[in-house]
Order: structure tokens, then C-alpha cells, then sequence
């Protein structure tokens, strides 16, 4: 792919899409295209995290450990922005992703999202925006599992 392609690409990602294109050719130009496999594991749960992905192709599976094994809790693909919790919070990982098909993404270091953050306020918008998605989510399937388990009694 192309630098063009990339920069292309990374316009399509909501919290990218009013990034001038020369920051966007310097953040294509930084980031580190890794390739993943079906079934390879991009980070594990609970590991403190260096860096987010942009997913570029394929997908994969967002996944939480609990008392009765994983739990897949999101399914992920093109255009999703991954791992950004643990870089911003400074926190281990709050869920392992697995790749379900093959992968290519864009590796972003912790100090090079930093400094996309502070140059550009919008994106830091778009991510709140996300994770406030993400949380209601969460929060969703919480009051159904709770509702689950008070109307099927053990």
C-alpha cells in the first residue's frame, strides 16, 4: 500500500477525517504496518500497553477473560481504532484481541498518538465519543445479563 493509500485510509477513520493531510502523511509515514494472522493474539488482557492499532484489513475479536473462560464481547475490522484505553489511561489492557481472519494494521506508538492528540483537539473529540459508544455498550450488556440472571434464578 502506498503512502497515498495509507493516507487515504486513515482519512476514512472518523476521528482522522478533518486531519490536514501532510499530519496524516506524517502519521502514515511513523506508524508501523504489522501483519497478523488468523488466530494470533494482537495483545493479551491485563499486559500494559506501548502502542494502538487502525485496522487496515481483516478482523478480529475483542475478548475479556471471566470465570467461565473468554468472552467475546465486540468483533472489530477495517477502519476500527484498537488499544487506544491502555495509552490513555496508562493502564494494563482492559481485554486480549485475537485475530479471526488475516491482518494488516497500522502499529501507533504511545508518543506519536500523544502528539496527534495535542495537535489536533478534534481527534481527541472523536475518541471520547468512541469510548463513550464503547461504555454504553458495556453498560448495556450489563443491565441484560443482570436482568438475565434475576428472570432465570439458579
Amino acid at each position: 500500500m502506498s503512502l497515498a493509500e495509507e493516507v487515504e485510509l486513515l482519512r476514512r477513520i472518523p476521528m482522522f477525517t478533518n486531519v490536514e493531510t501532510s499530519k496524516l502523511k506524517l502519521l502514515a509515514f511513523t506508524s508501523e504496518r504489522v501483519a497478523f494472522h488468523a488466530g494470533d493474539v494482537l495483545f493479551h488482557q491485563n499486559e500494559m500497553g506501548s502502542s494502538a492499532f487502525i485496522i487496515v484489513a481483516g478482523e478480529a475479536d475483542v475478548m475479556v477473560d471471566t470465570p467461565n473462560g473468554p468472552l467475546t464481547v465486540a468483533k472489530v475490522g477495517r477502519n476500527d481504532f484498537i488499544g487506544e484505553i491502555a495509552i490513555l489511561c496508562d493502564v494494563p489492557r482492559t481485554a486480549s484481541v485475537v485475530a479471526v481472519t488475516d491482518m494488516t494494521t497500522l502499529c501507533i506508538s504511545k508518543d506519536l498518538f500523544f502528539r496527534m492528540v495535542t495537535e489536533f483537539p478534534q481527534m481527541a473529540v472523536e475518541i471520547m465519543r468512541v469510548l463513550a459508544q464503547r461504555l454504553e455498550n458495556t453498560t448495556r450488556q450489563l443491565r441484560e445479563a443482570v436482568a438475565h440472571s434475576a428472570s432465570h434464578p439458579m
